[in-house]
């Protein structure tokens, strides 16, 4: 074993030899695997994975890793044999439900790239002739899923990171990480100590592990899953091939299926949740076994078993041969763990992956390793995505226990973590559940949707019923909530909002190096700006109000962002950056009637002139100090009020009353999204991701490439003499009473050409609005698209932007 590495990965499942393959193949040489078991089944998930490669995710990111994936499985091979079955993959529906979401789903594969058919329940049948078609209503077929061969892969892909240069070392153990001046130093092993200055955990369910020997909280739960291989099936007698048949999802009882020549492997995640501790799982060579394998529970297979034999008659004359609890990494949010530590430079996290996204992944990981940003959006799969409660050991429980019982689960994109709850409240959440607010949840904030007293309010209204699917999370009373606050005023609820301060005297040189906009204002100016990667994508959005020459206050979109600005501090401890969040609050008050309102508790002059838009000033309203934001997100005249959470309910109070005159209301965040969309603001995230330059995504007002060097600038630049390879356009449907809900493919001509961001009803305009990205040439005004629902085609054009201008009470039509 070496003594000195350029990089350590620990764990040679698929993971950990899928990223020494692909850092040797750019040309790393002096990479190390280390691995506790014996190679190439060294004993963790990889090892007893049954290899199903399903594609489609609602997740664009989770499957174009998955589309990665099985295009590197099919280009492996060992000995002349192949690492990849590409025999199909088929989910049926049992439910008239499910039905409906596989046709969701289809749209889903059309906008992310993935070849798919809807079936008939006798071609159903075709594929998999031991299903019982009576039992559904159609199916998913997607060509091109199929089997990977794990352990293989992981073989073959050693000989080809050996053949450049790698060192594999199994029935080694990680002893300990040694860590000097925040940076990795070393690693020790039961063989020895090897110098290094990057190691990459890929221990997967003994990550956990890992990171406690540097001080990083790696937030997986390992869970037990139960799998069994039939007795050989009648019907397959004499099967030659290791699988003909499609792999096979029933996920309306939480089961897939594959075959195995005779044999059928069927596994189930319809049992309860069985968490194991990291630290009570053995050792390789401690464990007598295969670590990752837990014993048999058969009373809690006995369900599935019953189920499978009705789904699949033939089974009827089979007796399960084999069974397990294999473990396998489930997290808080369902997705994996990706990135560098904050906390420890040269410490990377490649956990929780499955077999499907792994080698997707680690063609990513190891080009973000090499220095190279992620050329893909990877935001929701970031080690730094978490805030602090959601690494709590309660919560990382909690919420990946759940995570395993909602695998299968047909999810809602409204839809919240119904436990643990409330974590985090506003100091208005008083008032809010006094008038009977309907709460979503976001990061452990609890977020009003619609207000419940807002309901008279539909009293000579019209706002149109929805379909079953965008009714949910949904009331008319957004409908009502929209229109009121363009006609009135409201109070939004930004508290959650991600908040810092930004203080010292290297603070404006600073944001301006992480930021596309000039900064260089007077005290008193907000600029909306953006942060890129260094290929030019955009990173974030955001806020920054000028309050004096050295001292900066931000809005964000999460932990991300302060672990970038983090990441690129001054070493000479010029800038501070202090997440302000928790100990403060805001409470956005817009509409026509909101400077009457506001003005009314203040003794300073809040016109026009002497207030103007995107200005912030100090002020106090009543005897409540605000930093008070000149800006609206919806579109109408309007404030973000900022106060200590400890003057919060007070400062909601004083507006309640002096709103009253004015016909002030409660408005949540349905509303919210609708009027954000009239105006045409963009959300990152999900209107636009690092994959997307400011120029497509229409924000070139926000880049000012004269005002000096900036992350991304060059990139930014060479981008833009390129031209734009799509645009964020905005699509208005024909159908007055239609609206969707993101993540429809768009057609044109009968071809898929884009896919839409956001959706909303246009409550001001009368029309269901939709954001999208397009070819350029199909980006114009009064272009014809359509865009896929449920199987069905809604027509619809694109518009010129915005929808709504309040200034000039405009409607485009």
């Amino acid at each position: 074993m070496r003594s000195r590495a350029e990089v350590v990965i620990v764990g040679a499942g698929i993971v950990g030899c899928g990223i020494a393959e692909s850092l040797t193949r750019l040309g790393w040489r002096d990479v190390v695997v280390l691995d506790q078991g014996p190679l190439p089944r060294a004993g963790g998930s990889t090892s007893h994975a049954p290899g199903l490669m399903f594609q489609t995710n609602p997740s664009k990111t989770m499957t174009e890793f998955a589309k990665r994936s099985v295009a590197r499985y099919r280009a492996l091979e060992l000995d002349g044999e192949p690492c990849c079955l590409q025999v199909g993959g088929m989910e049926v529906a049992a439910t008239p439900e499910r039905w409906e979401d596989l046709k969701r789903k289809h749209g889903l594969a059309t906008s992310w790239g993935v070849e798919s058919y809807l079936l008939s329940p006798s071609e159903c049948v075709e594929k998999v002739p031991l299903l019982d078609g009576s039992r559904i209503h159609g199916g998913f077929y997607v060509p091109t899923d199929g089997l990977a061969k794990a352990v293989r892969a992981c073989a073959a892909l050693r000989r080809l990171a050996e053949g450049r240069g790698a060192e594999f070392c199994g029935e080694t153990e990680v002893t300990g990480i040694e860590v000097r001046g925040g940076r990795v130093a070393a690693v020790e092993t039961d063989r020895g100590r090897i110098e290094t200055p990057l190691v990459v955990s890929c221990a997967g369910m003994w990550g956990p592990r890992l990171g406690r020997m540097v001080g990083v909280t790696v937030p997986l739960v390992p869970m037990q899953h139960q799998l069994v291989w039939t007795t050989p099936v009648e019907e397959l007698t004499g099967e030659s091939e290791e699988a003909r048949h499609p792999i096979l999802r029933h996920q309306d009882f939480s089961m897939y299926f594959r075959q195995r020549h005779e044999r059928y492997g069927i596994g189930t995640y319809r049992h309860r949740p069985m968490p194991v501790s990291p630290d009570e799982i053995p050792r390789s060579r401690l464990s007598g076994g295969m670590p990752s394998v837990m014993p048999f529970t058969p009373e809690d297979f006995e369900p599935s078993w019953r189920e499978a034999r009705r789904m699949l008659p033939a089974l009827e004359g089979a007796r399960i041969e084999e069974g397990i609890n294999g473990l396998f990494s489930f997290t808080p949010d369902g997705m994996p763990l990706l990135g560098e530590a904050q906390e420890v430079r040269g410490f990377w996290v490649a956990e929780a992956i499955w077999i499907t996204h792994a080698l997707g992944i680690a063609e990513v990981m190891a080009a973000w390793i090499t220095g190279s940003d992620p050329e893909m959006d990877v935001s929701g799969c970031e080690l730094s995505r978490f805030e602090a409660h959601e690494l709590s050991p309660s919560y990382v429980l909690a919420r990946s226990c759940q995570s395993f019982r909602e695998v299968y689960d047909i999810i809602h994109p409204l839809q919240p973590m119904e436990e643990p709850r409330p974590l985090r409240t506003s100091p208005f959440y008083p008032r809010q559940k006094e008038l009977g607010a309907y709460f979503l949840e976001a990061h452990g904030w609890e977020r009003p949707q619609w207000f419940e007293s807002n309901r008279e309010l539909l009293k000579g209204r019209e706002i149109p019923e929805r379909d079953p699917w965008s009714a949910r999370y949904w009331s008319p009373v957004v409908g009502a909530e929209h229109q009121v606050t363009r006609e009135r005023v409201a109070l939004y609820d930004m508290s959650p909002l991600k908040r810092v301060e930004v203080t010292g005297p290297g603070a404006l040189e600073f944001l301006q190096r992480l930021t596309t906009n000039d900064l260089d204002k007077p005290p008193g100016r907000i600029t909306y700006t953006l942060m890129l990667d260094h290929r030019g994508g955009i990173r974030s959005d955001i806020t920054v109000a000028r309050l004096g020459e050295e001292r900066f206050q931000l809005g964000l979109n999460g932990p991300r962002d302060v672990e970038w600005m983090g990441r690129h501090l001054p070493k000479a401890g010029s800038v501070s950056v202090r997440d302000i969040t928790g100990g403060t609050c805001c409470v956005g008050v817009w509409g026509p009637r909101a400077r009457e309102v506001v003005q009314s508790l203040s003794e300073d002059d809040l016109s026009d002139k002497a207030f103007p838009f995107y200005h912030a000033r100090r002020t106090y309203l009543r005897e409540v100090p605000v930093l008070a934001l000149r800006l609206s997100y919806v579109g109408e005249l309007g404030y973000e009020l900022y106060t200590t959470s400890d003057m919060g309910l007070r400062l909601w109070d004083l507006l309640w009353e002096a709103g009253k005159p004015y016909g002030i209301i409660a408005a949540g965040r349905g509303a919210f999204e609708s009027l954000r969309l009239e105006k045409g603001y963009r959300m990152w995230g999900r209107d636009m991701t690092c994959e997307h330059d400011p120029y497509e995504a229409g924000l070139s007002f926000a880049v000012r490439p004269g005002k000096g060097d900036f992350i991304g600038r060059e990139a930014l630049l060479r981008r833009r003499e390129e031209g734009p390879r799509r645009r964020l356009s905005c699509l208005v449907l024909d159908d007055p009473q239609r609206v969707v809900m993101g993540a429809e493919p768009v057609y044109h001509e009968g071809s898929a050409v884009g896919y839409v961001t956001s959706a909303a009803y246009g409550y001001s305009i009368g029309r269901g609005i939709a954001y999208a990205w397009l070819p350029p040439e199909l980006a114009r005004p009064a272009t014809r698209v359509q865009i896929e629902y449920f199987g069905e085609r809604l027509g619809a054009e694109v518009a010129e932007e915005p929808l709504f201008d309040p200034a000039m009470k405009r409607i485009r039509s």
